[in-house]
């Protein structure tokens, strides 16, 4: 559940939800695009995980869903349908703000050709790996 911390006025919990999910879409692409590269590059992803543990590029999403993405499982703990729902708000949310937000924009519609011409929808988040390597002309 986390810890209680005031984040300012009515609304902000919202925000700080919004935010959250930002950062989740995002680093989740960006963690395929590097898994893809080692993987293609010829390097053991799990000995580059561990490399990068504790540096700043170490996440909790690069760690699991990292792992998920080069063992191939996509089992559901974070529906991707549910992913791209969130970022729907984001970007609903930015945009009354008066925001463009393009790198979420980018992921966001990763994951509607994800979720709707891939039949990822009811996979775990993470399956946005499977969307990259389709970009790529590559298979699981």
């Amino acid at each position: 559940m986390g810890r209680p911390v005031h984040v300012g006025p009515t609304g902000s919990g919202q925000l700080s939800k919004l935010a959250n999910q930002a950062i989740v879409a995002v680093t989740i692409a960006a963690v395929a695009e590097a898994m893809l590269l080692v993987q293609k590059g010829g390097a053991d992803p799990a000995a580059v995980r561990a490399a990068l543990k504790g540096g700043f590029a170490d996440s909790t999403i690069l760690q699991q869903h990292g792992e998920r993405m080069t063992e191939g499982n996509f089992e559901p703990g974070g529906l991707s349908k549910f992913q791209l729902k969130d970022l729907d708000n984001l970007l609903n949310e930015s945009s009354q703000l008066g925001l463009t937000l393009p790198v979420a924009e980018m992921t966001r519609d990763r994951f509607a050709d994800f979720c709707e011409n891939m039949g990822g929808a009811d996979q775990d988040h993470s399956g946005l790996y499977l969307e990259l390597l389709k970009r790529n002309g590559l298979s699981a």
